[in-house]
């Protein structure tokens, strides 16, 4: 992989990714130089600035970007995203950052209908951009953070417009959707997990059982600052919709979501037949696995 870059302060700013991978890992530094931003149209498939190739002797031309691009890891050194760095990657599913994000562009994710998931090198308690890259997709992800003891969370899609009053030619900006209130929970840079999870009850009102699941499950299986009434709330919706629990552990391949809902005592013969159906039979294994049975301890009055 090379990159054309250009000094920017302290820092190199990465203008092109070049490379055959279209899941390319970004360098920490550049001829000595921290990597600190990724240009205007970085991966867009349009013309950039020229910058410095490096390596200086690389052989690679084909540029990442466009419909190429699927995933990309930024390094930790990252705190700059200028406009529309994604622009047009209708195929780009995940990215993976650093905890230092500070300033992002307009137009950051537009027409990236793929993407799914932004994956933090962080703790959950951490200090990081997560509110301003939410802040840039109104579509439904899902956020991973990485680091110990790690946390799932799931922002369902919102929709925003403007009403004209006529004829005083007063907008009026209308909000639909939870998943707008929900990417407000934070205290600072940090996620307001309790916030987060009294949301789950206005959800229920006007949210899809898959989306409700999906928030259900990855706080269960990543309980970070998880309250009990919380977590008596998501067990509850799961136990009172095991077919979409199971058709969303199913299709994700989730085996630690099997497990869980299993531990609930949900009806597992369906969603084994399921399983066989699309061809998975560890999951199927999981489902249709007998209980140990408790060793029986023996005492004198046995003899």
């Amino acid at each position: 992989m090379a990159v054309l870059w250009q000094p920017c302060g302290a820092g190199a700013r990465i203008l092109r990714v070049l490379g055959d991978s279209p899941c390319p890992v970004l360098p920490d530094t550049v001829e000595g130089h921290p990597v600190t931003e990724l240009g205007p149209y970085c991966f867009a498939a349009r013309p950039v600035p020229g910058g410095t190739l490096w390596p200086a002797d690389s052989t690679d031309t084909h540029e990442v970007t466009g419909d190429f691009l699927e995933e990309v890891v930024l390094p930790d050194s990252v705190q700059v995203l200028h406009s529309a760095v994604f622009y047009n990657c209708h195929r780009l599913r995940r990215v993976e950052a650093g905890p230092h994000l500070e300033s992002l562009g307009s137009d950051l994710f537009t027409n990236c209908r793929a993407l799914r998931t932004f994956a933090l090198r962080a703790a959950p308690a951490a200090n990081t951009g997560l509110k301003k890259l939410l802040g840039a997709v109104s579509a439904d992800v899902e956020v991973e953070f990485l680091e110990a003891p790690g946390a799932r969370l799931f922002y369902p899609e919102y929709f925003e417009w403007l009403d004209e009053n006529t004829p005083a030619h007063i907008f009026n900006h209308s909000i639909e959707g939870e998943g707008y209130r929900m990417r407000q929970c934070f205290a600072g840079g940090v996620v307001d997990y309790a916030a987060y999870d009294a949301t789950f009850a206005q959800a229920c009102v006007g949210e899809s059982e898959e989306k409700l699941c999906r928030m259900a499950l990855g706080r269960l299986l990543a309980p970070f600052a998880l309250g009990e009434d919380a977590r008596a709330d998501y067990e509850y919706y799961l136990t009172a919709h095991p077919a979409a629990a199971f058709a969303l552990a199913i299709a994700d391949r989730l085996e630690a979501a099997l497990r869980l809902l299993v531990g609930l005592g949900l009806p597992v013969q369906e969603a084994a037949a399921q399983c066989a159906r699309t061809g998975w039979s560890a999951g199927a294994a999981i489902l249709l696995a007998r209980p140990k049975r408790t060793a029986k301890q023996y005492d004198f009055d046995d003899l």
